[in-house]
């Protein structure tokens, strides 16, 4: 499976950037995720080239909740895209890595006052407000710091993606944002009108991840452009912006054939054109939010074979050093994966394996059936489009060290995140003082039951 710079080398060898993936699964050990850069960057500049063309003066925001640390800021400050975040936590990781905060949106379904706050002091380029309360609450602190914010209602458009129940986010039964059909958004609008502490500036909506099919875009285009023209119509609000969100789907295995970056920015382009001009509407600014489709792709991830466990007549596991702690998406979405050996040709793929965790679940199953060349014991397993969702939804769970990350470009690769250490794993616990006579106690009732 060849994407970006990952292809075979004259060692047989995968190689991504230029790097030979068995040297680096030494170098910097297992579990490993490792980031192609140049197929980064490509994918940011298709986006904004594509915008270039189809809808001049739009923004690309890439949606950091799909891989964000330090380095991926910088990598997006340079390619000149915006930031999508969801959080204070990756609102300080961006701002610590110096990324502009006037080019940041500011989203999350539930953001507390402290989180408002620190978006209001940063001056971030937009909010996008997601429900009655929090407009209020943004209200009441922009005018006690004297601020103005610019802002996006996020808009719950009914639209259903063909894409797992658990990713979609667009549909009227939602956690996320102001239902149209139910009037909610309506009046969201005329209460944000009449708050002289915010600036409303248009609206958002996002349909769900990883979308292969372009028709519910230009469906969530159409549900949009009609209340957009109903606002103008009854309150004689005209948005300036209209962000329709992120979800291109990417290829994980070969049964899957996503449009690519450059058609579905066309589609969606043209889909706005055509309704505006319909309703005679000034065009407002189209902002998409790519995250996925942008470091999906790009990512590997580097495991290290156990001992293979034979079940005559039943199946062959071939355990790895890592699992749904550094990827819960098989767990969360049954997704699916291919993978191959890092270190041999795939070439006389003489085995069908289930490739196995090591979390003490037995759900921890990485992929079911997968044809691979006789796996053994120190082998290097190499899991393709890993890049999105890994990182940044990987936990602790059986006291695991997250892995480190890599970013490879041009043959050199760099660490961008350090693996964790033990140390790491108990940095924050805490011992309270009363436990300290425990063990006193239990020598104590040892004796007592001599």
């Amino acid at each position: 499976m060849q994407q970006g710079t990952i292809r075979r080398n004259k060692d047989g060898h995968l190689e991504i950037g230029g790097c030979d993936a068995v040297q680096l699964a030494r170098r910097f050990g297992t579990p490993l995720y490792v980031l192609d850069e140049e197929d980064i960057r490509r994918r940011c500049r298709a986006y904004r080239e594509a915008m270039a063309t189809h809808a001049p003066g739009g923004m690309v925001a890439y949606a950091g909740k799909a891989l964000l640390c330090q380095a991926i800021c910088r990598l997006i400050a340079e390619e000149g895209l915006g930031l999508d975040l969801v959080s204070g936590g990756e609102l300080y990781t961006a701002l610590s890595a110096g990324f502009p905060a006037g080019r940041i949106l500011f989203h999350g379904n539930n953001k507390s006052p402290a989180e408002l706050e620190q978006a209001l002091r940063a001056e971030v380029g937009l909010i996008v407000v997601d429900n009655e309360a929090e407009l209020e609450v943004l209200s009441e602190l922009a005018r006690a710091m004297t601020r103005k914010p610019r802002i996006l209602l996020r808009l719950t458009p009914g639209v259903e993606a063909h894409t797992h129940q658990y990713i979609q986010t667009g549909l009227e039964d939602s956690k996320f944002g102001f239902g149209i059909t139910d009037g909610r958004a309506e009046a969201a609008v005329k209460r944000a009108l009449a708050l002289d502490s915010l600036s409303l500036t248009g609206f958002h909506c996002h349909i769900g991840s990883q979308i292969l099919d372009l028709d519910g875009f230009e469906a969530a285009v159409g549900v949009m452009a009609a209340f957009l023209t109903r606002m103008r119509d009854e309150l004689g609000f005209i948005a300036q912006s209209l962000d329709l969100g992120g979800g291109l789907g990417i290829r994980y295995t070969d049964a899957d054939n996503p449009p690519s970056i450059g058609e579905m920015v066309r589609r969606v382009a043209c889909a706005l054109d055509k309704a505006c001009q319909t309703a005679v509407y000034p065009r407002p600014r189209l902002i998409l939010e790519p995250g996925r489709s942008i470091v999906g792709e790009a990512g590997i991830t580097l495991y290290t074979v156990g001992a293979v466990k034979d079940l005559p007549g039943l199946r062959r596991y071939v355990p790895i050093d890592g699992g749904m702690a550094d990827n819960p998406r098989v767990a969360l979405y049954q997704a699916l994966y291919h993978a191959e050996l890092a270190d041999r040709p795939t070439a006389g793929k003489t085995s069908v394996v289930t490739v196995t965790g090591k979390c003490c679940e037995s759900g921890d199953i990485l992929i079911w059936d997968i044809p691979l060349p006789n796996p053994k014991f120190g082998d290097i397993l190499a899991v393709f489009s890993s890049g999105a969702y890994h990182y940044s939804m990987a936990s602790n769970y059986n006291r695991l060290p997250r892995p480190a990350m890599i970013s490879c470009f041009r043959n050199q690769a760099d660490l961008i995140v350090t693996r964790e250490s033990y140390q790491d794993l108990v940095r924050l616990d805490c011992i309270p003082a009363r436990f300290n006579g425990a063990a006193e106690a239990l020598e104590l009732m040892a004796g007592a039951g001599e």
